[in-house]
């Protein structure tokens, strides 16, 4: 497995203050040279942390790959036909909340999300659509064009450790197992942490996992080298 950093909450935590520390592009840089194989921004629509300002940028200075996570906006989907990402993962967004509380329900807008990311396809860029890990949605994410899909990982990560995990972790297994059968490549992400990741390994074929926050929370402690250095070691 491929392991992308998502470097959004450096960008929150430089926005406290309204400055420029600590520098987002220098994260991405420090992410890449130990062993981040791509770099994560959600460019929000109430731009919370990540600022336009920030992918232009990054785009231009890292070495690997940029995936934009991204609403369906119509401003950040002329950004990202402008600059051109490896990819984009499209998210459901709430002005209220804290993080994504869920996966994009493209079982309920299908001719919407379709039509939406036709332009970023044709542009030659890689779509993946975060999603729950549900048969309905799956199946749909599989008639969009997309060619990724990336599970959203928050009920298994809030359910390890009790007696929800199993049947929480099977959804992940079974969900990706369907969307690798309907031709789709599969990532996962969201509340992984170094003591839930391990289980990752027992889903066959997935491709890239993309944490973050856990991350960002280790090099408080230990510095950022050492907290991307390590996640990419248990995910190998």
């Amino acid at each position: 497995m491929l392991l992308g950093v998502n470097i959004d909450h450096v960008a929150t935590l430089r926005n406290a203050r309204g400055g420029v520390e600590p520098d987002v592009i220098s994260a991405a840089l420090i992410c890449e040279a130990n062993g981040g194989t791509s770099i994560t921004t959600h460019l929000r629509e109430d731009r919370r942390h990540i600022k336009d300002e920030d992918v232009y940028t990054l785009i231009k200075t890292i070495k690997t790959k940029l995936n934009l996570e991204m609403a369906m906006a119509d401003d950040i989907q002329k950004i990202a036909l402008e600059i051109k990402p490896h990819s984009i993962c499209l998210v459901p967004e709430k002005r209220q909340e804290i993080t994504t509380e869920g996966g994009l329900d493209v079982a309920g807008q299908l001719d919407r999300v379709r039509g939406f990311i036709k332009p970023l396809l044709d542009a030659g860029i890689i779509v993946s659509l975060f999603i729950d890990p549900d048969e309905a949605q799956v199946k749909a994410s599989a008639k969009t064009g997309a060619q990724f899909i990336e599970m959203h990982t928050g009920s298994y990560s809030e359910a390890f450790g009790t007696d929800r995990e199993q049947e929480e972790f099977l959804k992940l297994k079974n969900s990706a197992q369907l969307a690798q059968s309907l031709g789709l490549t599969v990532n996962a992400g969201h509340g992984l942490n170094y003591k839930n990741v391990h289980r990752m390994h027992e889903i066959e074929g997935l491709y890239e996992l993309n944490i973050g926050h856990s991350i960002i929370s280790r090099a408080v402690f230990t510095g950022l080298p050492e907290a991307v250095s390590k996640m990419a070691e248990l995910i190998k």
